[in-house]
């Protein structure tokens, strides 16, 4: 008995193109069709990507995933210490990201000259800073710069804006010296306003290993600020006490997170929610544009097709044929649709000075959707066009 030949993956390449080569412009408006929707849901979902990433970055400054940690009050009601190896236990947190600490160094004043009576202090305190704290706390310079390894182990220091300021410094130099527990600092850099850390700007914040070996500073710190994961910070917060002073973990107090995490948190599940309807609407305009083509093609191409089933190809080759061509043209309409979507929302993201993001899922998702709705549109026509019988698709005039 004659056995049908069997298509390999190349002959069903060339049989489903058949179609869309020798009706170019009907694939190409359909392909567009497929294109622009897909186009739009690739564009909407970068466009909100980007406008969430421009959202985070926004709430970073406002301190969503910074934690800090501070000695409290011993059982007997004295002051406890938290231990001077406790920044480096709570940097092994998973979740964490950055970390730094600043020790205040007791009864040390801040004067711009030693004329100045003792008793006037003008609220600035000295404090021992990690080299890591200008980037944990997001605190930014207007004068000079911050302490390095080098600075840090001598005197020098850099001062809050309202140290600055009381001190009657307006920038930093070489020249520019105050007096600190007694001892002239050369003032290196001053930052501006700390928003998430107000506290530093009344300080005059000096390297760990000088204010050790200046002002006898005992090594403790007195406060411990964290960055972490926003999905962790919670956990984080459940652990860092724990962490920071093992043996006393009631004697440490630490901040509450961010209200502003809360909301990013909502802002996220309102963009979800908007993207998947926005999503789910634009493939189901693709899966119609498609099944539409594919009916009509079926409906004009009888002829061909009963010529086909005269020479000997089967019904499933017929169906694989039409498959085949739906395929082709959802991945056409669908590669297309996710270049111009990337184009658009390039384009409209640098208009507002946005950082462009079109995520990895929303490229792939697109691609991927429109060859399964591609799939599901063009079975139909498919199987339809196999059932046609050879004399009835010839007889068709």
């Amino acid at each position: 008995m004659l056995s049908p030949a069997r298509l390999r993956p190349r002959d069903v390449l060339r049989v489903g193109g058949a179609g869309l080569r020798t009706r170019p412009l009907r694939a190409f408006l359909s392909a567009l069709g497929i294109a622009i929707g897909i186009a739009a849901m690739t564009a909407v979902v970068g466009i909100s990507s980007s406008s969430r990433a421009e959202l985070d970055r926004e709430l970073a400054t406002l301190g969503t995933n910074l934690l800090t940690a501070g000695p409290g009050k011993t059982i007997f009601g004295g002051d406890a210490k938290l231990p001077t190896e406790s920044v480096a236990m709570v940097a092994r947190i998973g979740p964490v990201n950055e970390v730094a600490a600043t020790g205040k160094v007791p009864d040390t004043k801040v004067y711009r000259s030693d004329r100045i009576p003792e008793a006037e202090t003008g609220g600035m305190s000295v404090q021992a800073a990690h080299l890591d704290l200008l980037g944990t706390v997001g605190a930014k310079l207007t004068s000079g710069t911050w302490l390095n390894a080098a600075t840090s182990r001598y005197p020098a220091t850099v001062l809050g804006a309202s140290a600055a300021r009381r001190l009657g410094i307006g920038a930093a130099g070489p020249d520019i010296q105050v007096s600190v527990g007694g001892v002239w600092f050369t003032v290196v850099g001053i930052l501006d306003e700390v928003p998430l850390a107000p506290e530093l700007d009344s300080a005059a914040l000096v390297g760990w290993a000088a204010a050790e070996g200046y002002l006898d500073f005992d090594g403790h710190p007195t406060t411990l600020y964290t960055r972490s994961d926003d999905a962790a910070v919670e956990a984080v917060r459940a652990v860092l006490a724990a962490t920071a002073n093992p043996e006393s973990p009631s004697e440490v107090e630490v901040s509450r997170p961010s209200d502003a995490l809360e909301a990013q948190r909502a802002t996220d599940r309102a963009f979800t929610g908007l993207l998947l309807g926005l999503g789910a609407v634009a493939l189901l305009v693709g899966g119609v544009g498609v099944a539409n083509t594919m009916v009509i093609s079926v409906l004009e191409r009888r002829a061909e097709i009963g010529l086909r089933r005269s020479l000997g190809a089967t019904r499933g080759q017929i169906r694989v044929q039409f498959l085949a061509e739906s395929l082709l043209l959802s991945a056409l309409g669908g590669a297309g649709g996710v270049v111009l979507g990337i184009a658009v929302t390039t384009v409209y993201a640098s208009t507002r000075s946005w950082p462009s993001v079109v995520p990895a899922w929303a490229m792939a998702g697109g691609v991927g959707a429109t060859l399964l709705i591609g799939a599901v549109a063009g079975l139909y026509p498919a199987i339809r066009a196999a059932r046609l019988a050879p004399t009835e698709a010839l007889a068709t005039p």
